[in-house]
């Protein structure tokens, strides 16, 4: 027996990997050096994290989110001294916040920062955060998994010294592999770091050595094809389509999903507060009467399966639901489906409703 994804498939060898990395560098532009690690992004982030911090280590670790909850926890496994700045779920940080935060403890050298939650539907400013990470000279670590092909990504411009992504959001690629791109100084860092891991799965320092200052002419071990060849298909489609395109995709649906929400009522509103901290990536909701979101959820998801409809999780499950806009979702089909079937699942339970003014005001707010 045959099969696409088992024969005839074209090799993986070095230069192709290599050439998957360099689309990755452009897609980011950046002249940083670029790594395609070979996981879900979750191995980037975590190895990341456990090769430039350690017991010397001094972090500023922003929360908007549950990500920036698990990266306080990796520094401080790593015996970093770590200064959580928390701001509600349904809000983003500031500079001004950040600005503080390092006038209260000018011996902070590193940060980490979630550009957009998709849990919470959040973004937050990396420009200008950057630039105040840059005034106190701080190692600046990125975690724009979401962001990357929902809005702008700049590690250069923006002074990111570790900016992790991963193609299955809005990218509309797969999970099983990620990327990483790493300036001079977060390689200084991490080879400084006694800690830093090394002959292991998490090691970035092992690839740079194996692979990047090898000249990327023999691949350390045998990489995982398909996955690599759907990021490349992934990034040979974003190229063609042109990244401002899609990003601009994106935003549509977050600003029309957010107007038809408003206008559709029935008890519910945004998460986010203000649209400006919303993320184009997903759009949250808040239910605030009536029944639970995970039940709305199921509901709308009966009527409609295959809608991007998820109740939030853990304690949100019962308030939040969240609108996943992102790849091939970022479209007025899905929005208006999505916005249709909550409707219909609320006014099922006695809800009034305004469906055709949610369809109104979602059309014209799609830009």
């Amino acid at each position: 027996m045959t099969h696409p994804f088992l024969d005839d498939l074209p090799p993986m060898d070095a230069a192709r990997f290599a050439a998957v990395e360099d689309r990755v560098a452009r897609l980011l532009d950046t002249r940083q050096d670029v790594l395609i690690t070979q996981g879900e992004a979750l191995l980037p982030l975590e190895g990341a994290i456990r090769a430039a911090a350690g017991p010397g280590t001094v972090a500023l670790n922003v929360i908007t989110g549950p990500y920036g909850q698990t990266f306080g926890n990796w520094l401080r496994d790593c015996g970093a001294t770590v200064h959580d700045l928390a701001v509600p779920f349904h809000s983003a940080v500031t500079a001004a916040q950040v600005r503080d935060a390092f006038a209260a403890h000018p011996e902070i050298d590193f940060v980490s920062l979630v550009h957009a939650e998709a849990a919470t539907g959040n973004t937050n400013p990396v420009a200008e955060i950057g630039e105040a990470v840059r005034e106190q000279g701080a190692l600046f670590y990125l975690d724009a998994v979401a962001s990357v092909g929902a809005e702008p990504v700049l590690p250069d411009a923006w002074g990111v010294d570790l900016c992790v992504i991963g193609g299955q959001k809005a990218l509309g690629g797969p999970a099983g592999v990620s990327a990483i791109s790493v300036s001079e100084r977060a390689w200084a860092r991490m080879a400084a770091n006694p800690n830093a891991p090394r002959r292991s799965y998490l090691s970035l320092l092992d690839w740079k050595e194996r692979w990047t200052d090898a000249g990327r002419t023999a691949l350390p071990h045998a990489p995982a094809q398909l996955e690599m060849l759907a990021l490349q298909a992934c990034l040979e489609r974003i190229e063609a389509q042109g990244l401002g395109t899609v990003t601009a995709r994106h935003a549509s649906a977050a600003a029309a999903t957010r107007a038809g929400v408003l206008a559709l009522g029935g008890g519910l509103e945004p998460f986010v507060h203000a649209a400006a901290d919303a993320a184009p990536v997903a759009t949250t909701l808040r239910v605030t009467s009536g029944p639970d979101a995970s039940e709305l959820v199921a509901a709308a998801l009966a009527a409609r399966p295959g809608l991007p409809l998820a109740a939030g999780g853990g304690a949100l499950a019962r308030e939040m639901i969240r609108v996943n806009h992102y790849g091939p979702d970022a479209t007025p089909a899905v929005v208006l489906g999505a916005l249709d079937a909550l409707g219909t699942a609320l006014a099922e339970r006695g809800h009034v409703v305004d469906a055709e003014g949610a369809r109104r005001a979602a059309g014209e707010a799609w830009n």
